[in-house]
């Protein structure tokens, strides 16, 4: 796995995170916020129209929020450069594609981490195999998050994640 691939590409995104992502009023935002809802200060460019001023005017939540590029994976791979700008019936599809992607892309950052301890010949095994499982060599689509969210490997990626305690005590 290549730590590239958790570079936030904001330029080869369709904005994802300003709709599919829920926020609440509080220090890191001023309004509450739906996911499926695009955000009031989300421009027809697909920029925020306050990103000079997101702090002064209390959106210092998106200032803190990386999506580790989960948003151009799914712009990109998964739909093919389309967007639900163009394509309203689409905001559904990548809401739920970019929340499932967003898991996959903190795995990644959490395995990148653990792939620096001296790991025994069978923990680089598994580490490998879920690499590959979650950097599909086809690429991601719709069929295949589905498949992922469904297959319980998030929770053998976080049990193996605990497995590796040892190397760190």
């Amino acid at each position: 796995m290549d730590a590239s691939l958790l570079q936030a590409d904001c330029e080869r995104c369709a904005a994802l995170c300003c709709f599919a992502l829920a926020f609440d009023v509080s220090d890191s935002f001023p309004i509450d916020k739906p996911n499926g809802i695009v955000c009031p200060q989300l421009g027809a460019n697909n920029r925020c129209k306050s990103y000079d001023k997101r702090e002064e005017l209390g959106y210092s939540g998106c200032m803190s929020f990386d999506c580790q590029g989960a948003g151009q994976k799914v712009t990109q791979e998964v739909f093919g450069g389309r967007s639900w700008r163009d394509e309203p019936a689409l905001l559904a599809e990548m809401t739920d594609a970019f929340v499932v992607m967003r898991r996959v892309h903190e795995q990644i950052a959490l395995l990148l981490t653990a792939s620096a301890l001296p790991l025994t010949a069978e923990e680089c095994d598994l580490y490998d195999q879920f690499a590959h499982e979650l950097s599909p060599p086809d690429g991601w689509t719709q069929e295949l998050l589905e498949q992922y969210q469904m297959s319980g490997a998030e929770k053998r990626v976080k049990a193996f994640l605990m497995s590796l305690r040892h190397h760190v005590a």
